[in-house]
């Protein structure tokens, strides 16, 4: 096929000509509101499929959710081939097909096993602080394994997450491109115009989203100062397993989704948050023998009230009876309004110890569960959003629950008993004549 050169109509700013010339397989941009991120990495997306020398090159762009994807990616993708003679452009699948058999495609995180199996030369990952952050080390890192493909990291902060993770190793690594792009510094928004973004929105939400940091707390997160308290107390590190208490289960349990589960114990008002595990598209079966192969020793599995209904294995069976059918000791969590048991979880957070290795998965879904967002009425709901962390902060609120249900009732105080010699004379006189009077 004769060479041709054609021009996408992209010209790079400034601040992403260093990331287009990058030597590294690894990135990480994290990168101000309206910096044109998306739009330098969708254009490098292109460059790099035409350019790939292996048969079939396959790049990809994930949004944390398909409808993002198609609305934030699709229009900038379809302008940047349109002049690229041969290509196909497929709607339905938000894919481009270039002529020299490269291909990019758009993906949510939403749904990131459709990615497993396949193999990827390249892919963008926008806006990983709102991915489930196993789909990374589960399905994406192993589609690159045997192209060598590269990845970019790119997004503003939520925290300090497993993108925070990733963008504190991409800066200590040679082997990584690192780049921070904060608005004060890149030019790319007027003085004014950023000013009055300060002026309206909290200072909060002006540090995360325009000054890129990743110390301020997440907008809307119900358990984010929580977890980053228990930090601060060193209530989050080694928490050993105690061979003399019992251990507890709490269980958010999935059909279609995930299953979570934490596990627990409680000593003298104070309760150590051992383990935690989470998975999806498992029968009850798959999460027993998880449960039989750990070392503890159990008292009760906590599952929440529609345990009752029936098992989605088919057999007829209830939750709770497939679940006494694999040994395990379930037993519901009391009823109560969602709110309710948000607010029993944060009462409770200051007597909580968190192992920091086992836990970690958990405690990455608590830093990042936050109310739902109205974009109509610019304010948040009272209710919370349905995401990758929802299963996990579910079974953290029944957890709750279930320890208020263990929790001893304190002593009622005895009647004081007072001797003779600290009574007035009325009083003595009082007690003789009730004594007489039977």
């Amino acid at each position: 096929m004769p060479t041709i050169q054609v021009s996408t109509g992209y010209q790079p700013r400034g601040a992403f000509v260093g990331f287009h010339r990058r030597t590294q397989r690894w990135s990480s941009l994290v990168c101000h509101r309206r910096a044109g991120k998306t739009v330098a990495c969708v254009a490098d997306l292109v460059d790099a499929a035409l350019r790939c020398k292996l048969p079939t090159p396959r790049f990809a762009y994930l949004a944390p959710y398909y409808t993002q994807a198609k609305d934030v990616a699709w229009v900038y993708l379809k302008q940047m081939v349109a002049p690229i003679p041969g290509t196909q452009i497929n709607e339905s699948e938000l894919r481009v097909d270039l002529p020299n058999g490269g291909r990019v495609r758009l993906y949510g995180a939403d749904n990131y096993d459709r990615l497993r199996g396949l193999f990827l030369d390249g892919i963008v990952l926008d806006e990983f602080a709102d991915m489930d952050p196993r789909a990374w080390p589960e399905v994406i890192r192993p589609a690159l394994s045997d192209r060598q493909g590269w990845a970019a990291f790119i997004g503003t902060p939520k925290g300090r997450n497993a993108f925070w993770e990733i963008h504190t190793q991409a800066e200590r690594n040679p082997d990584w491109f690192s780049m921070t792009l904060r608005a004060d510094d890149s030019g790319l928004i007027v003085p004014a115009e950023l000013e009055d973004a300060r002026q309206s929105m909290t200072p909060e939400q002006f540090a995360q989203e325009y000054l890129c940091s990743f110390e301020a707390a997440i907008v809307g997160a119900y358990f984010g100062k929580e977890v980053a308290q228990a930090e601060r107390e060193g209530r989050i590190r080694e928490v050993a397993y105690d061979p003399a208490l019992p251990v507890y289960t709490a269980w958010d349990l999935g059909i279609g989704d995930s299953t979570a589960i934490w596990f627990w114990q409680a000593h003298a008002g104070e309760i150590r948050v051992i383990d935690f595990y989470e998975n999806n598209g498992q029968a009850v079966d798959h999460y027993a023998k998880v449960i039989h192969a750990k070392p503890y020793s159990y008292a009760a599995d906590f599952v929440p009230h529609d345990a009752k209904v029936r098992e989605f294995t088919g057999y007829g069976r209830t939750r709770i009876e497939a679940m006494r059918g694999e040994g395990l000791k379930p037993r519901l969590v009391p009823d109560h309004k969602i709110m309710d048991g948000i607010n029993a979880a944060r009462v409770l957070f200051s007597r909580m110890l968190f192992d920091e290795v086992r836990c970690r998965p958990g405690l990455e879904a608590l830093r990042q569960y936050r109310a739902e967002f109205d974009e109509k009425t610019k304010a948040f709901r009272d209710n919370p959003k349905h995401d990758w962390t929802s299963h996990a902060a579910d079974a953290f609120r029944y957890m709750a629950m279930s320890w208020r249900e263990l929790a001893p009732e304190k002593p009622k105080p005895k009647p004081e008993v007072r001797g003779l010699s600290s009574m007035t004379f009325d009083e003595i006189l009082k007690r003789h004549d009730a004594i007489r009077n039977g």
